[in-house]
């Protein structure tokens, strides 16, 4: 398998909520406004940390798209997906992008240092 090396970045950033790992950066977020079968999530045009799963068809709220679960390279954790291609015309900014989920189960939980307020959540800002 290989040794993992970890990158940090300069910057406020979204780490896993498991490990503290950065995930992405504040500047690298794209949207706000996705949404994932467990709730919120946020869409990044770079992310890292990561190892990303095997291709799959996968039927979204936005249609059929091919996509890859991403995993904290840290502790494993899934932490969402990559949209590799869309096959709907109006979807296609979407591919090369990054989905971080930020509801997961309710064994999670959200530790925002920059606003300070506590809820359930895969990834916390700081």
């Amino acid at each position: 398998m290989g040794r993992v090396f970890v990158v940090e970045k300069e910057g406020r950033s979204y780490r896993c909520k498991f490990c503290n790992t950065q995930l992405a950066l504040a500047d690298d977020l794209a949207s706000r406004t996705f949404h994932c079968r467990r709730g919120k999530a946020y869409l990044f045009n770079h992310v890292i940390n990561i190892s990303s799963g095997a291709l799959e068809e996968r039927m979204m709220l936005s249609g059929l798209h091919t996509v890859a679960d991403i995993f904290c390279c840290t502790c494993g954790q899934i932490v969402g997906w990559k949209y590799d291609a869309a096959h709907e015309k109006s979807q296609k900014y979407k591919e090369g992008k990054f989905v971080l989920e930020r509801w997961i189960s309710h064994v999670c939980k959200l530790v925002n240092l920059y606003k300070s307020f506590a809820v359930s959540t895969i990834f916390y800002l700081c």
